[in-house]
């Protein structure tokens, strides 16, 4: 169990996971790019709802910019699928995490010990965390912009190494 979540610059913790879009493992997810990896305490609440709301919204520039994501709980996928369906669809995989084995691997386990608390991770191709936000609340606009300023950032060093 990790004591404490992964800071920018650590190697990020390596997983499988099932998610609606079939079983996938950290490698398979940072092959195309930075992988946007945010955790959600439950399917079907408000907060959790604008949290893949957001995402989802922003996920045409997330895209442009060279990142992918998943979001993970500790809901059945079956659950994933209806949660879906109920935000009127999303673009990325819902992964499962029914033992908490991720979120441990992260340090993002509520007090109680029965789900994650909302946290986002940005992770480099390399599978270095480029941001860490713990304990993410999607309210704050800028958490949310500082996602999307650590994936810009990630691009524009890309472009600048493919020119050199």
């Amino acid at each position: 169990m990790a004591d404490s979540p992964p800071s920018a610059g650590d190697r990020a913790p390596d997983f499988v996971v099932e998610t609606d879009h079939g079983r996938l493992a950290l490698a398979d997810l940072l092959a195309s790019g930075v992988l946007v990896l945010a955790f959600y305490y439950e399917d079907a609440t408000p907060t959790c709802s604008t949290q893949l709301a957001s995402l989802r919204d922003g996920f045409a520039l997330l895209r442009e910019l060279g990142a992918g994501v998943l979001a993970l709980s500790s809901d059945s996928l079956e659950s994933h699928t209806a949660f879906c369906e109920r935000l009127g669809g999303l673009p990325f995989p819902l992964g499962s995490d029914p033992d908490l084995s991720i979120a441990r691997a992260y340090g993002v386990v509520d007090e109680g010990g029965r789900r994650s608390r909302r946290a986002i991770f940005v992770i480099g191709q390399e599978g270095v965390v480029l941001l860490a936000l713990p304990h993410y609340n999607p309210a704050n606009v800028s958490q949310l912009e500082a996602v999307f300023r650590a994936v810009g950032a990630w691009a524009a060093l890309t472009a600048c190494r493919g020119r050199s």
